[in-house]
């Protein structure tokens, strides 16, 4: 395989994980309709462990992690996975999916507020621009352009706090799981750490007595339920990880912008959710703000 075509499939594989991703929102929005989260959320990373252990055992052979690494990797799965995703299927109840997307992308801002307060990284002014620029954006996007609402305690919809609190919360686990990456390869991190979330999920799941809600689902839910296990929770990862070793990482990340495009576009055309002025504009301020936050890192990185 030449270099040229080489490149062109690693970038046709991140475009696929931003593309599939961007349409996960949309895809919730529609299992929500048969079944409640916890549901959604057990179906979802089940399908997932199941495909990424499949494509682990083909590539890499399975084996486990050793035992210091079991705690670790439980409490990445509590965190990243069945915390994280009760905040966004919860969320996305009441939250549109179009609204949850562009909130989702304010999560390299979160990464560069803990680098500085924890790892005690410089943060530049016109970083700190990004971050109050991506700030308004949240909250003319959420208030649907009358931020005034907020001094009458109204937040957008329930959902939307939800939304913004799984933001940090993903910034935090993508911090955490740095060391994890140093000495695991990806495909077996993520499969150990979407296992042991699923396993916390199953709990959760019987002990809320949601198990009858299988028989609830609608050949749509099952649909949407398949593609988010297969699709979003193994394939699109698998893929991102992919291109991510043969693209810079600042040239991958890039792609990351088309995803609340992508939903969108999506929720327009499936959910018949309407295209506000003020959530384009809103959008266009958080996508200004995470470029000056990360344009400083992108300059920075040496080459690959």
């Amino acid at each position: 395989m030449t270099h040229d075509r080489s490149h062109f499939v690693s970038l046709s594989k991140a475009t696929f994980a931003v593309v599939v991703w961007g349409a996960s929102f949309i895809a919730t929005k529609i299992a929500l309709r048969d079944v409640e989260p916890v549901t959604v959320i057990w179906l979802r990373f089940g399908i997932g462990v199941i495909v990424l252990g499949v494509i682990m055992a083909l590539k890499e052979g399975f084996a486990l992690p050793a035992r210091r690494d079991l705690m670790y990797f439980s409490f990445l799965g509590l965190q990243g996975i069945t915390f994280h995703q009760w905040l966004q299927v919860t969320g996305l109840v009441t939250s549109q999916a179009t609204t949850t997307a562009w909130i989702i992308t304010t999560i390299p801002i979160f990464i560069a507020i803990l680098g500085w307060l924890i790892l005690r990284e410089k943060l530049s002014w016109s970083a700190a621009g990004g971050i109050a620029l991506a700030g308004v954006g949240v909250l003319i996007i959420v208030t649907h352009g009358d931020p005034t609402a907020l001094l009458h305690g109204h937040f957008g919809a329930p959902g939307d706090l939800l939304i913004l609190i799984s933001a940090p919360n993903w910034a935090a686990f993508s911090v955490l799981s740095r060391r994890g990456l140093k000495n695991q390869s990806a495909i077996r991190m993520l499969f150990f750490v979407m296992g042991f979330g699923w396993i916390f999920t199953s709990v959760w799941l019987i002990a809320a007595g949601r198990l009858q809600d299988l028989a609830q689902l609608t050949t749509g839910g099952w649909s949407a339920v398949l593609f988010l296990g297969i699709f979003c929770s193994g394939l699109a990862y698998i893929f991102w990880y992919d291109a991510l070793k043969a693209i810079p990482a600042s040239q991958v990340g890039s792609f990351l912008y088309l995803e609340p495009i992508v939903a969108m576009g999506v929720a327009a055309v499936l959910l018949h959710e309407a295209l506000i002025v003020a959530e384009l504009f809103g959008g266009a301020l958080i996508l200004l703000g995470v470029w000056l936050v990360n344009r400083r890192r992108a300059l920075e990185s040496p080459p690959d």
